[in-house]
């Protein structure tokens, strides 16, 4: 394949098979063709002088396009549709005579250019519905893990990764509002003469106006469009081409916002863009992990965003009923427009459909920024004191040193360098969540069993908890499971697990009456230990749950 002509990187590298097909020269004239037939068989059924052998001679003859022909007569006449008539004619000569009866040049070129814009648009739209899911599905993993807040990039108050998600969520949203108003809002031209007062058609159905409505309504329909432009010059509004970039511009525009955020986040590394097994980071330093898909979607939509920009202009110096100096502008601005949107929702896709969320990073970087937000807080003369948080989860999360000291005796000789240098970590992290490559198989012995009856002198464990029971430690966080236990340990006259004068802040609460019903037979407020021990709380004094 010879390489010494340039090539659009849009059509080389990033747009895909279906939006390549849909603006390619095939696609175009074979439409042409189409709106031909559509109109000879329209004429036809009307009386006009057309027969039946001729409409069925050019649908024979669609797809055989004979480009050269074409090309040389379009070098003879200056005028690329007549070039094309006049090869039509000669793949169906019996019917050459009343190709484009009656009709003008942009019956075929505006009306083709809106079928295209359209499937163009439906196709853009699942895409962009693909990656709305994509990040649903990321949302919905993440609703609940906490991460640190940035406005005018610096630590601000916190939300979760999943919360974050949703404002990427909320303006695609709007994209697809915009995009389905634009579907649903598109006219077909129709066949409406040299300034859009159909004279022509006119002369050849004897001034019958309702037959000319006729058949435009019979030839819209054809393609699938129920109204055709109420007025006209000779092409359709270019307002329509404005409005259809200007969507384009808005879906760039939040594609840029989101990939902008990851870009900033992988900085950090708290998320990530996928990274594929023999990717390379980069020529020079091999350990980068470059976020290159996004550095991507932010270049292609900023090209999107001043692509845009051809269509207002070029809507806003229409004169009268036609100028032509729209033509060689729009047969670059909107394909490129329409790739360029398509190759910005593909790596979308890929982006959103592999993030990859560092969350002992994330949890690192809160505990790193929680003091000095607490500080923050504490200049308000309302607060008096650091406002502290005690994180409390279950058994299975916290090392226990008894069971570690054993381990370490049996298995780690056994092990490979990666597994062995993280099982001896553990003797410096109580939190199993903080290490990434335990194994499951080492998770399961070395964690705090469920009945503890651990002898070690100073079990860190135990200190924790003694630790978590402080009261300079405002609130307490927890799921379900243990909020119900520490009910039902006080309703049985047990030691209570959670300190009494706090906040408790109950993870994933919502599953707290099924967890009820599962443990305790019922969900009824008026007979459960939950609303028992709010009382009580209450009573010993400030709290809420």
């Amino acid at each position: 394949m010879p390489k010494d002509r340039y090539e659009s990187p849009l059509a080389s590298r990033y747009a895909s098979d279906f939006m390549l097909c849909l603006f390619s020269p095939d696609t175009r004239f074979q439409t042409w063709r189409r709106l031909w037939v559509a109109l000879a068989r329209a004429e036809h059924n009307l009386g006009l002088p057309v027969t039946a052998e001729q409409v069925a001679e050019l649908e024979a003859h669609i797809t055989d396009i004979d480009y050269e022909t074409a090309s040389a007569r379009e070098k003879e006449v200056r005028h690329d549709v007549m070039a094309h008539v006049y090869t039509y004619g000669k793949a169906a000569p019996s019917a050459a005579g009343i190709i484009h009866l009656g009709a003008t040049s942009c019956y075929v070129t505006d009306n083709a250019d809106l079928i295209i814009y359209r499937e163009g648009l439906r196709y853009l739209r699942g895409e962009l519905l693909a990656v709305v899911a994509n990040l649903s599905k990321f949302a919905e993993q993440y609703k609940a893990t906490p991460t640190l807040g940035y406005t005018h990039y610096q630590p601000a108050q916190l939300v979760t990764v999943g919360k974050r998600a949703t404002l990427w969520m909320q303006d695609l949203l709007s994209d697809l509002e915009e995009l389905d108003f634009v579907l649903d809002h598109m006219k077909f031209l129709g066949c409406r003469g040299t300034t859009g007062t159909e004279a022509s058609f006119m002369e050849l159905f004897d001034g019958d106006e309702e037959k000319i409505d006729e058949m435009n309504r019979r030839i819209a329909a054809e393609f699938g469009f129920s109204d055709c432009f109420p007025v006209c010059g000779q092409t359709y509004p270019r307002k329509v081409d404005s409005r259809i970039l200007g969507c384009l511009s808005g879906i760039a525009q939040s594609a840029y916002r989101m990939a902008n955020d990851i870009r900033l986040l992988q900085h950090d590394r708290q998320l990530e863009e996928p990274f594929e097994e023999e990717q390379i980071g980069s020529s020079a330093m091999a350990y980068k992990r470059n976020p290159m898909r996004c550095e991507r979607i932010c270049s292609l939509s900023r090209y999107l965003m001043a692509d845009a920009m051809n269509a207002p202009m070029t809507a806003s110096v229409q004169w009268m009923e036609r100028t032509l100096d729209d033509s060689a502008n729009r047969r670059i601005s909107m394909p490129e427009g329409f790739l360029c949107a398509d190759a910005v929702l593909r790596l979308c896709q890929n982006v959103t459909a592999g993030l990859h969320v560092n969350e002992a990073i994330v949890a690192h970087t809160l505990r790193e920024y929680l003091p000095f937000l607490s500080d923050a807080l504490s200049d308000d003369p309302h607060i008096t004191t650091p406002i502290l948080a005690a994180l409390r989860k279950g058994k299975s999360h916290y090392v226990c040193d008894e069971r570690l000291r054993q381990h370490l005796q049996q298995r780690p000789n056994g092990k490979n360098a990666v597994q062995k240098k993280e099982l001896y970590s553990l003797r410096d992290v109580l939190d199993l969540d903080e290490t990434q490559k335990l194994s499951s198989f080492d998770r399961e012995r070395v964690c705090v069993p469920q009945f503890c009856d651990c002898k070690h002198p100073d079990c860190r464990y135990r200190r924790h908890l003694t630790e978590c029971g402080q009261k300079r430690y405002l609130f307490q966080i927890c799921n379900q499971n243990l909020w119900l236990a520490d009910c039902m340990h006080r309703e049985s006259g047990l030691k209570p697990i959670l300190p009494d004068a706090c906040t408790v802040i109950v993870d994933e609460a919502h599953k707290l009456p099924e967890t009820a019903r599962e443990t305790v037979g019922t969900d009824r407020p008026s007979s459960s230990a939950i609303w028992l021990s709010v009382i009580g709380r209450r009573a010993a004094g400030p709290c809420s749950k």
